[in-house]
């Protein structure tokens, strides 16, 4: 797989070594389990598979590029270009400014935009109206679009299935970034509904069959489906897509279910008619991400800390599956462990910040569960496990504890 020029303060020596140590022991990737740096009081259990992703060290690396290429040019992010406040204010701090926020809401006019300017599209990519705002600008917006290849790749399944007159659903958050962009594609093919889980899907179901009315559809559905779409009639055949940092197993059941419903309808020997089996349409990133973390709940520790950015899809999907079994804590950087009674983390179902005592139990070793989200650089991770080692004595020195690795 291609390499990137990620910035060198956005690595981490003692996290490049465990990855280059767990490449060469499990070089394909069949092994889930954490590895295990054991400092002596604290021992820190670190997920197989976690932190940046190809997509994002892509759209990284060309913004960086970007920032190079064009001295004294006015540049801009369409967005946020990843969810990591990290790596945005790395960039706003060089100048670069957002137009947009992460839910589309407009921070600076287009009408300003000159085809002088740099704008460098995210990596969730952008919905086709934006992108012919930019382009009859002059604005070239090919020449930095940092697009996850991942994405692009739903939206060619979603242009194959569209062209079959499947009317697609896409199971993602409908505010996203990246599920706007990949309903304006799939609304360019075809018809387009977003559902955000499982009770969505069960809610669209009641109207394939036929049981709930198109008035009550347009309140249940608002602005998550397309304006072309008649549910008498584009309800007949459908196909799932999703954004590409849902949780793997969410999107095969809602998958799953709607086959099932089609079935009940159609009679099974009539169901390639009517279902468009896409399969599993995440990312290989999330889903290693996701399965590493599944290895995490076959392990005992004490707490878990999951490190990424708090609007970050695929972060809080780990946070989901950590909290089945451990105390969980949501942090965006070390920055949050205050000390080391207090930290200050992220509830992220009820989306806002608390402050809790005492979350470091009083245990000798201590086991802490430590991942992140795929736009987390390594660096953070680090820092998090210095900050915690840094409240106690009588540490193995980090280099005999890599060293351990290769015995």
């Amino acid at each position: 797989m291609k390499t990137f020029n990620v910035p060198e303060f956005y690595r981490s020596p003692i996290i490049s070594k465990i990855k280059q140590y767990r490449k060469v022991q499990d070089p394909r990737k069949r092994d889930n389990s954490p590895t295990l740096l054991d400092f002596g009081p604290v021992q820190f259990l670190i997920a197989r598979h976690f932190g940046f992703c190809y997509g994002v060290e892509n759209a990284i690396e060309i913004s960086f590029k970007a920032l190079d290429e064009n001295p004294g040019k006015r540049i801009f992010l369409l967005s946020q270009m990843i969810h990591n406040p990290d790596v945005n204010n790395d960039l706003t701090e060089r100048g670069v400014r957002f137009l947009q926020d992460t839910h589309g809401e407009q921070l600076i006019p287009f009408d300003t935009l000159t085809p002088d300017d740099v704008v460098i599209i995210p990596a969730f990519g952008a919905p086709l109206n934006i992108i012919d705002i930019l382009e009859s600008k002059n604005i070239k917006t090919a020449a930095y679009n940092t697009t996850c290849p991942f994405v692009e790749r739903v939206w060619k399944k979603s242009e194959t299935i569209g062209k079959d007159n499947y009317t697609i659903i896409i199971h993602g958050k409908h505010n996203h970034e990246e599920t706007r962009s990949t309903f304006s594609r799939s609304n360019q093919h075809s018809r387009a509904i977003i559902v955000r889980d499982l009770n969505e899907a069960k809610l669209l179901a009641e109207y394939i069959k036929g049981t709930k009315s198109p008035e009550q559809f347009a309140i249940d559905f608002k602005d998550r489906y397309s304006t072309s779409l008649n549910i008498a009639t584009d309800l007949q055949r459908v196909g799932v897509i999703n954004q590409t940092t849902m949780l793997a197993s969410e999107t095969q059941e809602i998958a799953d279910f709607f086959k099932s419903v089609m079935i009940e309808k159609y009679g099974e020997e009539h169901i390639t008619k009517h279902f468009a089996d896409t399969r599993d349409t995440l990312c290989y990133a999330t889903n290693e991400n996701q399965d590493a973390t599944y290895g995490l709940l076959e392990t005992e520790a004490d707490l878990a800390i999951v490190v990424g950015g708090y609007n970050s899809s695929n972060t809080s999907h780990l946070v989901e599956l950590c909290e089945r079994k451990f105390h969980t804590y949501f942090i965006a950087s070390e920055k949050e462990i205050i000390d080391k009674n207090t930290i200050r983390h992220f509830d992220y179902p009820n989306k806002k910040h608390i402050t809790t005592s005492g979350f470091l139990p009083d245990k000798n070793p201590l086991r802490i569960i430590l991942t992140s989200g795929a736009s987390c650089p390594d660096s953070v991770i680090e820092g998090v496990i210095n900050k915690i080692n840094s409240f106690y004595t009588n540490l193995i020195p980090v280099e005999d504890v890599l060293q351990k690795l290769n015995t």
